[in-house]
């Protein structure tokens, strides 16, 4: 299967139903008044974490969501039916973040787990909400509210209990198919692993974990060269690291600087990834070359107080004995949580911009922008065809002032003034 690790999508909430404009006709009770009901609520976005999914693939095919508008209001105060959520399914691991910014807006780790990245509007308010003492008959309603829009970036990063780390062409991809039922391909080049690949270990002792075959490592990882970043962000989250070198030397590298290499990258890269739990293993013991190797590499384990294996992939020498141990610390270390590598940020589904606060901009074309996230809901959910409403948000235009913050960035008779999706033509 194809592996999709980063995508990027475009969400909107549904809008809210709208309001009824309406009044009571019925026999005897000749001034019934106004009984418009509210609009429905429109869908919000949820992210659900599946447990059927292991990547990001399904976006490819499918980058816009939409979820539903909520039904209108009806006589009699009948208000519209709120909308069901816009549900849309992601694999454990994705981390969600507003294309923008770059804030993350959920860290989905858990089955079942769920975020609403984006709030469906309210329905907008029937007649019946605007009667006053005043206005005994108000004939305006409120369209409803639109939903938010987001431009949002995917990012998986698995979620395996084991990752491999090591230079290209140490053998991860052979030992991972030799203790798994994953079969990565494998060639004598490198990079042949190009994307993750997760194996399920079933060992002797009736235990099971999740191991990760990640695209090798290179000096300079942790500043982008190579694979760099798209390789690290997947092993973030592993509980332990299974050190890979090439005890061999066949590629002309010393194992030892290998070794110190990747740990420079990891630790660029992240403190908390450095300090995980680190197994030591020397692969392709089978070949003559790795007797010269593997003394430096035991006194190296001795000196990093690290675990040391030493087996071959190819041969399977020594790989049960790894794997066994590897299901044993593991269950030892089981109620350890590894704390996501990601900052969370608190979500604020309201703007930036405060309730009050009104900003004045000029676009290219010399034309006003109001920019106020209420005054932009209200344009948005106003009736201009119905002079109440339009006398209603007249009244609201001159409680902000707006008029006065117009005049003081040079505004003059005819120019255009853009408030959301509308647009108006000032006049004194």
């Amino acid at each position: 299967m194809q592996f999709i690790d980063r995508v990027k999508i475009s969400v909107k909430a549904g809008d809210g139903g709208n309001g009824k404009s309406a009044f009571r006709h019925e026999k005897y009770i000749p001034k019934g008044g106004p009984s418009g009901g509210d609009g429905g609520r429109g869908a919000d976005i949820v992210f659900v974490v599946d447990k059927n999914l292991n990547t990001l693939l399904n976006f490819r095919y499918k980058r816009n969501f939409k979820g539903d508008k909520g039904g209108n209001g009806d006589v009699k105060n009948q208000y519209g039916r709120a909308a069901e959520p816009c549900i849309i399914k992601v694999p454990a691991g994705t981390i969600i973040k507003d294309a923008s910014t770059g804030e993350v807006l959920a860290d989905l780790t858990k089955i079942d787990q769920q975020a609403i990245i984006a709030k469906g509007g309210r329905g907008g308010r029937g007649n019946a909400k605007f009667k006053t003492s005043s206005r005994r008959a108000p004939t305006f309603a409120e369209f409803g509210e639109p939903g938010e829009s987001k431009e949002l970036l995917l990012e998986l990063k698995l979620l395996a209990d084991v990752g491999l780390v090591g230079y290209p062409s140490v053998g991860k991809s052979s030992l991972i198919s030799v203790v798994s039922e994953a079969r990565p391909e494998i060639a004598d080049y490198h990079f042949t692993t190009l994307t993750p690949v997760l194996g399920v270990v079933k060992t002797d002792y009736e235990k099971s974990f999740v191991i990760a075959d990640i695209p090798g490592l290179i000096e300079g990882a942790a500043d982008g060269v190579g694979l760099g970043h798209d390789f690290l962000r997947h092993i973030e989250r592993t509980k332990l690291i299974l050190h890979i070198v090439d005890a061999s030397g066949i590629e002309g590298r010393d194992p030892v600087d290998d070794f110190y290499k990747i740990n420079v990258e990891l630790k660029k890269y992240s403190d908390k990834l450095s300090d995980r739990t680190q197994i030591l293993v020397a692969n392709k013991i089978d070949l003559p070359s790795a007797n010269e190797n593997l003394p430096k590499l035991e006194q190296l384990a001795k000196k990093e107080c690290l675990k040391f294996f030493k087996i071959s992939a190819v041969t399977h020498s020594g790989v049960d004995e790894l794997m066994n141990y590897v299901a044993m610390w593991l269950d030892e270390h089981a109620e350890e949580i590894i704390e996501p590598i990601e900052e969370v940020k608190t979500f604020n589904l309201n703007d930036e911009i405060s309730a009050d606060f009104v900003e004045i901009k000029r676009n290219d074309a010399g034309d006003f922008i109001v920019i106020n996230k209420n005054i932009e809901k209200i344009v948005a959910m106003t009736n201009f065809d119905n002079d109440e409403g339009l006398r209603r948000f007249q009244y609201i235009w001159k409680m902000k002032n707006i008029d006065s913050l117009l005049k003081e960035r040079g505004i003059k008779e005819g120019m255009t003034v853009h408030i959301g999706d509308m647009e108006f033509t000032w006049s004194e």
